[in-house]
């Protein structure tokens, strides 16, 4: 028998889906088919670029990004964000550090003076989820 006790946060995807400053973002994750990934249990930390972020993009990349045929470069893109664990700001200041992402290459952070990752500034920290955190950044992560 399980026991449900009271309200249960939300995961990634619904955490960012009802800030409202991600739909970008949502609709990516939905186009890439990782909504279930980042549904799932995890923990997982993800390094979430908002709708202004992705403006900042040069023009037409995102519709680009989300034609079905560009499909795999999406999912390259958006896993780049994501770090497998649960890294709260906390764990970061102060410090320098690499990290491997579920795309499978390094992201650099500096906690130093603030928070960056590679040339992204996370602008909110630990933004909780029930199967993770999100870290709000002010620039889209390009893989090499």
């Amino acid at each position: 028998m399980t026991i449900h006790s009271g309200a249960r946060a939300a995961d990634i995807v619904d955490t960012a889906a009802s800030a409202g400053s991600f739909n970008t973002l949502v609709t990516a994750v939905k186009a890439a088919g990782l909504v279930d990934t980042l549904k799932s249990p995890g923990p997982f930390t993800v390094f979430a670029p908002t709708d202004d972020a992705f403006k900042k993009l040069p023009k037409g990349t995102v519709e680009s990004l989300l034609k079905p045929e560009n499909k795999a470069k999406l999912v390259k893109v958006l896993t780049y964000h994501v770090v497998p664990g649960k890294v709260a700001s906390g764990a970061i200041a102060g410090k320098r550090l690499s990290v491997k992402t579920v795309e499978g290459e390094q992201l650099h952070i500096d906690g130093r003076h603030g928070v960056k990752v590679n040339n992204a500034h996370v602008v909110k920290a630990d933004v909780e989820a029930d199967n993770g955190v999100i870290h709000v950044i002010d620039k889209v992560l390009i893989p090499k």
